[in-house]
């Protein structure tokens, strides 16, 4: 699956911080800077020696970044509050690093599945009263989703190439 030492440094890198983003999402509702930004040049720097063009990590960085303002903007002027927030935004933009442009609507896909399943269950059970302004970090799910993403590209297991 794993055959190259730099994918799996690459590989350990990702899911160490995706697991440190998540919990501190989790915890605190909040993606710090010093997690995420570095997250974004590591992937980058992962795509150069795992030998995918770095257009695909900038187009992928630059357009996962820019649909989750758009989204976060939209959100606001509908509802009047907020929706996500910018740390979702840089961490989008991180999975568009690591992953390419083409995984994005992949890695929203798993998340946003991922987030519903949880939704659902913890209301099931009653862990959780939902309403309307409950707010529910992102993070985790998104770190789900590109780990998942990640793994489906890596393991050759699709389609989706980077060439």
């Amino acid at each position: 699956m794993f055959s190259s030492p730099s994918l799996i440094t690459s590989s350990l890198v990702l899911f160490a911080m995706l697991s440190a983003l998540a919990f501190i999402d989790a915890h605190e509702q909040r993606l710090p800077d010093i997690l995420t930004l570095p997250l974004i040049g590591f992937g980058l720097i992962a795509g150069f020696l795992n030998e995918t063009p770095l257009w695909s990590g900038l187009s992928g960085a630059a357009i996962g970044y820019a649909s989750m303002v758009a989204m976060e903007v939209g959100y606001r002027r509908m509802r009047g509050a907020d929706g996500l927030g910018r740390g979702d935004a840089k961490l989008f933009a991180a999975a568009g690093a690591w992953c390419g442009l083409i995984a994005l609507p992949y890695i929203l896909l798993v998340a946003s599945a991922s987030a519903l399943v949880f939704v659902l269950t913890a209301r099931l059970v009653g862990a959780i009263k939902f309403s309307a302004n409950t707010r529910i970090a992102f993070g985790p799910f998104l770190a789900f989703g590109i780990a998942v993403v990640w793994i489906w590209l890596n393991a050759s297991l699709v389609w989706v190439t980077s060439s």
